[in-house]
């Protein structure tokens, strides 16, 4: 990991700052750009998001699917914790906390936003960043590749259909012409383009390919902070004057990494799992696709909308959290290999 991406959390809170003090200060260039729409997408932060997720797209590997089996019982636990259990533990989580315990906290015509907001972030599993956790834990890297490459082909063909599963349950209204525009415009689009361009580069040779990789990979960190900046200018009166949000918006995320990672770290034990395969299933357990929830909240609901904010406190968190994780199953290695012997 990069310095750049070691301190994430840090440049995360300075845009945030940055982009409440410009919204308070100068609000007219921000609110020309956030007019900037063509069918609901606005095209700034559209472009934004593009250079965000086409460069982790391109590490992703679709050859390497005929590596899931060498490890069918490791895929067969993310497969579970991540499709069958994370989305919809989040949204037990959001009604939980959201709709009840912290409802009196909250703006009460925003409750529902956030709630679809923190779908959204656990409705598709990481892709880029889990390859820098994997390495912090010596993960099997093969596993750690395949297990990406399937999870972003079901992300196709599931994310739309489970997030509009879980908004319908928790009684929010499922715009299906966006949600399926979302799927296309930031899963679909971006996928073909990122593999037309893996293909293009890995033509040249690998270590081309290498070089180019070392080259756009700030890219979408960058483009990601700018993004952030936007954001954070619109939300920022809301933020001003209630800054216990995001606090609040916190606490079911972060219940949701610690419980589906340690579901994850402990299944793979059960069953069997080596260590080095049970770290990388845990870790994409607790780990989102931020860049794809922030662009679809943005689509979805809006610049100043409750769930924008709500995927953007999961960007927030995201580094320091995983590095917890990571450090934790790091330290259990012991006591887990204990359990192999058994």
């Amino acid at each position: 990991m990069s310095t750049f991406e070691r301190y994430l959390t840090v440049w995360v809170f300075l845009c945030i700052v940055a982009g409440i003090a410009l919204g308070q200060f100068v609000p007219g260039p921000f609110q020309a750009l956030g007019r900037m729409e063509v069918a609901k997408v606005n095209i700034p932060v559209g472009l934004l998001i593009w250079v965000m997720i086409i460069p982790m797209l391109v590490k992703v590997d679709f050859g390497a699917l005929h590596e899931v089996k060498s490890h069918v019982k490791g895929i067969g636990v993310t497969l579970f914790v991540n499709w069958l259990v994370k989305p919809f533990s989040m949204a037990l989580l959001g009604w939980i906390f959201i709709r009840h315990l912290f409802a009196a906290l909250l703006p009460a015509d925003q409750l529902d936003s956030y709630v679809a907001g923190l779908i959204l972030l656990a409705a598709a599993p990481c892709t880029a960043m889990v390859f820098v956790w994997s390495r912090l834990t010596n993960g099997d890297p093969l596993f750690t590749l395949s297990q990406v490459a399937l999870n972003d082909t079901i992300m196709v063909f599931a994310f739309a259909p489970i997030v509009g599963l879980l908004l319908g349950i928790s009684a929010i209204t499922v715009p299906w012409d966006t949600l399926l525009a979302s799927v296309v415009l930031y899963i679909i689009i971006p996928l073909l383009i990122a593999q037309a361009w893996r293909k293009q580069l890995l033509a040249k040779g690998q270590a081309h390919f290498d070089a180019a990789m070392e080259k756009i990979g700030p890219w979408s960190i960058t483009a990601l902070l700018a993004t952030l900046v936007l954001l954070f200018a619109f939300q920022g009166k809301a933020i001003v004057d209630k800054p216990m949000i995001i606090a609040l918006l916190a606490v079911p995320i972060l219940i949701q990494v610690f419980f589906n990672s340690a579901l994850a770290y402990g299944l793979n034990r059960w069953v069997g799992e080596k260590h080095n395969v049970a770290c990388p299933s845990a870790l994409i357990g607790a780990s989102n696709f931020f860049e794809l929830a922030v662009a679809a909240a943005i689509s979805l609901f809006g610049f100043e909308s409750g769930a924008a904010l709500a995927t953007v406190v999961g960007v927030l968190i995201e580094v320091p959290v995983m590095l917890l994780v990571v450090k934790v199953v790091n330290a259990t290695k012991d006591w887990y290999e204990r359990g192999e012997t058994a």
